[in-house]
Formats: structure tokens, C-alpha cells, sequence
């Protein structure tokens, strides 16, 4: 597969995986989650790989989720809702390598799930985290609810999804949303040690550790995938489409309007 949307780089047993949208603030659209998908299998079964790094393009944004320009029905690729994005979260958690989140700027709404669910994340100081769904008419109904609740324990996590604040990397240090956080310059660096300490370490007891540890949370991907079916038909409803517009707008959403009486 020849990718637009990402970039791939293989180097000394760590493979790279660049979201490669900065001018969107590496918001993905189907196509990019379809490449993401490849990019990970491809790295995934590599036996020279020891441990894949997911980042985003510059230094504004890790990723902030998916793309509200193509949220009007016509995705391209397989679509963007349902089966790519179930698929990307899925083989992040099923590869056998340990994936880091490389975070140096905005990881929002769809990107934060994404470094929730990476093995590790390693943070700048200048990352900032959170969840939009409310805001623009949209939800995780899977990994991005269910698993965040594991991750940060429940009351944080409704807080989170309830009021879609945002939250600073030393405050995602402190509720456990990441490993470490250290100084913008230094995010490569930080994340070159510890690639090259998992290197050092069993490829298969890691494998085998990764998949223990998944076992206790794989009944969220059935809550998940019956999640983002309800999702489907939410999106075509007048309330999550007016999200969309007054995000499009520049303006406040007025969700209860559409509410049936």
C-alpha cells in the first residue's frame, strides 16, 4: 500500500507511524485509518520490529480525532464510523509489539482515544488532553468510554466525557492518562530511551504480557462494536448533525431543539 495520509519509518527495531495531516491537526479521515490499519499489521509482523511509536505530524497535534469536514455522510475508503475505526483501535491492542503514544501537542476526541489505548504514552509538557463527543454530537461508545474508565477510574472518566474540558499533560501524569511527561525538546529523547529499553526486554513475554493484560478488557470490543452501530444511526439524527454545523459555524450547538417532545 503506497500511503498519503501517514508516514512509515522502520529503523534499529522501532517502527514510526506518522499521522501525516498537520494542516487538519492530524485529524484522521477513513483513508487514514485504513493506512493506519496496514501500517501497524506491517510493523506488527515484523519480527526485526521490537516496538512501534504512533505520532502525529509537527507540533501542534498528536491527533484530534476524526475529521468534521468529511462528517457528512460521504466518507471515503470503507467509511470512517463502524469498521476502520474498530479496526484501528483493535490492532493497536492485538499486535504483539508494546506501542508508544509519542504525544507532543492536542490529543482530542478520537486522538485521545488512540493514546489511551498505545501500551504507553510519553507526553511534552505541551500536550493537552480531552474528549469533544458531547460538544459536536458524537461518543465512543467502546474502548473510548469503557477502557478510559479503566485507565483513570470511573468518576474521572464520565468527567471527562460529560464536560469535555481540557486537561494539561501534568494533569494526565496525575490521573494516569500517561507514563511520563518531560520538556518539548526532550519528547525524542524520552521516547528513544524507553523504546530502547523495551528492545532490551523478551519479545514473546512481552507479547504474552500484552495479551494478558488485554484479556481482562476484550469485552469491551463487543460492547464497542454494538456501540458504533447505535453510532451510525445517531449520526443521522438532527441532533448530532447539528454538532457538526455549529462546529462548521463557529458557534454554540442548541442540541435540545431537536429533541422530539
Amino acid at each position: 500500500m503506497q500511503y498519503q495520509d501517514i508516514l512509515y519509518d522502520a529503523k534499529d527495531g522501532v517502527a514510526r507511524i506518522t499521522i501525516n495531516r498537520e494542516k487538519v491537526m492530524n485529524a484522521f479521515r477513513g483513508i487514514t485509518c485504513e493506512e493506519l490499519i496496514h501500517a501497524f499489521n506491517r510493523a506488527g509482523w515484523d519480527d526485526s520490529i521490537g516496538v512501534i511509536v504512533l505520532t502525529g505530524a509537527g507540533d501542534r497535534a498528536f491527533c484530534t480525532g476524526g475529521d468534521q469536514s468529511a462528517h457528512d455522510g460521504q466518507y471515503d475508503g470503507r467509511g470512517l464510523i463502524g469498521l476502520p475505526v474498530e479496526e484501528l483501535q483493535t490492532v493497536i491492542r492485538d499486535v504483539p509489539k508494546p506501542v508508544i503514544a509519542r504525544v507532543q501537542g492536542y490529543a482530542i476526541g478520537g486522538g485521545n482515544v488512540l493514546a489511551t489505548l498505545c501500551d504507553l504514552t510519553i507526553a511534552s509538557e505541551r500536550a493537552i488532553f480531552g474528549q469533544v463527543g458531547p460538544k459536536v454530537g458524537s461518543v465512543d461508545p467502546g474502548f473510548g468510554t469503557a477502557y478510559l474508565a479503566r485507565v483513570v477510574g470511573e468518576k474521572k472518566a464520565r468527567e471527562i466525557w460529560y464536560l469535555c474540558r481540557r486537561y494539561t499533560a501534568a494533569e494526565a501524569l496525575q490521573m494516569g492518562l500517561v507514563n511520563a511527561v518531560v520538556p518539548h525538546e526532550q519528547l525524542d529523547a524520552e521516547v528513544q530511551r524507553w523504546c530502547a529499553e523495551l528492545l532490551e526486554r523478551s519479545p514473546t513475554a512481552l507479547a504474552i504480557a500484552k495479551r494478558s493484560f488485554n484479556a481482562d478488557t476484550e469485552s469491551i470490543r463487543g460492547i464497542g462494536a454494538l456501540g458504533m452501530q447505535a453510532l451510525k444511526l445517531y449520526y443521522a439524527t438532527a441532533e448530532s448533525k447539528e454538532g457538526v454545523s455549529a462546529f462548521n459555524e463557529k458557534r454554540k450547538p442548541d442540541f435540545r431543539k431537536h429533541l422530539k417532545k
